[in-house]
């Protein structure tokens, strides 16, 4: 199972970031854009137009309190089984059942980046470093990649960035369901150790019942101190 072939390295730092973007610190994340809601289901349209072997690539995890960003890329080598979709219009049950399905007939790489990435770097580029660890963790280098968003890492290889792209591409509506299920896997893993933050059911996400808890219980190891309610709690935490 893939999510166990990470092993304990899942909650390591990783980084594949380049000097230059290490040295911005502070980039503001850009402002979250989506189309409309699709009327159609994702193809493999821009994977026929590149030729080759092509990647999608998703990431999960961007805006919790708590917790790694995870990211997966997905290169389809057999028939993609029916029902895939953007990640966040299936259910739970739904996921982890599409979830081995594409492992049977897709590469598949997944990479994460640690809360101590993420509140290093900002989660901008902690996200890319996870996409890119997830390229390297693929079996086979892709021709080209195709990334959700309107921005892609720096890659040796040519890239294209597509706003809804897990609306469009099957690939990236691949990778989306792998990096959902994969950090949802590692979240539940997280509140057994720590079950006052019920992340198990919030995905460490601020929700009313994890923000009750951060207020009662404090902020642990996992809590990303570079976003503003966990900043905020660790102040209250500082003597006057």
């Amino acid at each position: 199972m893939l999510f166990l072939s990470l092993g304990k390295s899942w909650y390591s730092v990783f980084s594949a970031l380049d000097c230059a973007s290490l040295a911005v610190q502070e980039q503001a994340m850009p402002p979250a854009s989506r189309t409309s809601k699709p009327t159609r289901r994702p193809d493999l349209a821009l994977q026929r137009k590149y030729g080759g072997l092509i990647a999608g690539v998703d990431e999960a995890g961007r805006g919790p309190w708590a917790g790694p960003v995870v990211a997966a890329a997905v290169i389809f080598i057999g028939k993609p089984p029916s029902g895939i979709h953007d990640s966040k219009q299936l259910t739970a049950e739904e996921r982890e059942t599409l979830f081995p399905k594409i492992q049977a007939v897709a590469h598949v790489g997944v990479g994460a980046a640690a809360v101590e990435v993420i509140d290093d770097i900002n989660i901008y580029h902690a996200t890319h470093a996870a996409m890119c660890e997830a390229i390297r963790n693929l079996t086979c280098a892709p021709c080209a990649v195709l990334v959700d968003g309107n921005r892609y890492p720096k890659l040796d290889m040519p890239a294209e960035a597509l706003v809804g792209g897990d609306a469009i591409s099957l690939s990236i509506a691949a990778a989306s369901i792998i990096a959902k299920v994969t950090r949802d896997r590692m979240m539940r893993e997280l509140a057994s150790a720590f079950p006052q933050y019920a992340w198990e059911r919030n995905k460490g996400y601020g929700t009313p019942e994890h923000a009750a808890a951060l207020t009662l219980h404090g902020v642990t190891c996992h809590h990303r101190r570079s976003f503003r309610p966990v900043w905020e709690r660790l102040m209250q935490e500082v003597p006057a």
